[in-house]
């Protein structure tokens, strides 16, 4: 009887959600030319936060969320609801591959999201990339990257790769560690419920996060850290720890 309610309340959130999307590209057709820059970043956040409701899913924010760049926020990488975790709390100009701007529906949601986009086995394209966030930051937006390149099982950080730093660095603009994780509400114990690894299916982590028991997003955001004089591979391994300190579950 439990497994049926659990799957009852899945499909109802699957709908809502379906719905909530689609009316997100619709507004994106209609409206986001008409707004200014401040107002589409409100309207992602709220878009963002709803998102993450109807999925059954409570936001916890530890720290001072930065209201303004330039900025470049570092995190850890679990689950497709990271960006929309990280947008409910404040908008920000995510890093993503390329393939994601081709990706039906969700491709049109990130170019409005102002996302970056990178191909990630592109050495120019990366140079380009560099410049481009760079440039954001200067104009004093937040710019938000996953070093460690693809999401984990939670267990334990993947190694932080250290090039887009250098964005930071040519910006003279701190850097900022975020640690996210997802954990049962009831317990306080991790969830992997969200978690999107090697060969999962974006539909069962979806499923598996819809029909799971309470759950919260945590969001724990640190101290800027200015570059001091470090290179990117030692700067990045100061942010790995401290992003590793952060994504840990304060109850």
């Amino acid at each position: 009887m439990q497994a049926l309610s659990r799957s009852l309340i899945g499909l109802w959130r699957l709908a809502r959600m379906g719905l909530h999307i689609v009316v997100g590209v619709i507004t994106i057709w209609l409206t986001f030319g008409r707004l200014g820059h401040a107002e589409r970043n409100r309207a992602v956040e709220r878009w963002a936060a709803q998102l993450l409701r109807l999925s059954g899913i409570e936001l916890r924010v530890l720290g001072a969320v930065p209201a303004h760049g330039p900025l470049l926020i570092v995190a850890n990488h679990l689950s497709w609801l990271d960006i929309p975790a990280i947008h409910a709390a404040g908008h920000c100009r995510f890093v993503s591959k390329s393939d994601v701007k081709a990706w039906p529906v969700i491709g049109g949601l990130a170019s409005a999201a102002g996302t970056l986009f990178i191909e990630r086995n592109s050495r120019r394209d990366a140079m380009r990339t560099v410049s481009r966030m760079e440039e954001a930051m200067r104009h004093g937006d937040i710019v938000a990257v996953f070093p460690e390149g693809t999401t984990g099982d939670g267990r334990q950080l993947l190694p932080f790769h250290a090039n887009l730093l250098q964005s930071a660095i040519a910006a003279e603009a701190p850097v900022l560690p975020l640690g996210l994780c997802f954990y049962d509400k009831l317990s306080g114990r991790m969830s992997s419920a969200p978690s999107y690894i090697g060969d999962e299916s974006l539909l069962g982590s979806i499923w598996r996060t819809v029909t799971a028991p309470p759950l919260v997003a945590q969001l724990n955001y640190g101290q800027p850290q200015a570059s001091a004089g470090r290179n990117r591979r030692d700067w990045s391994a100061d942010l790995q720890a401290a992003v590793d300190q952060l994504r840990q579950v304060q109850r």
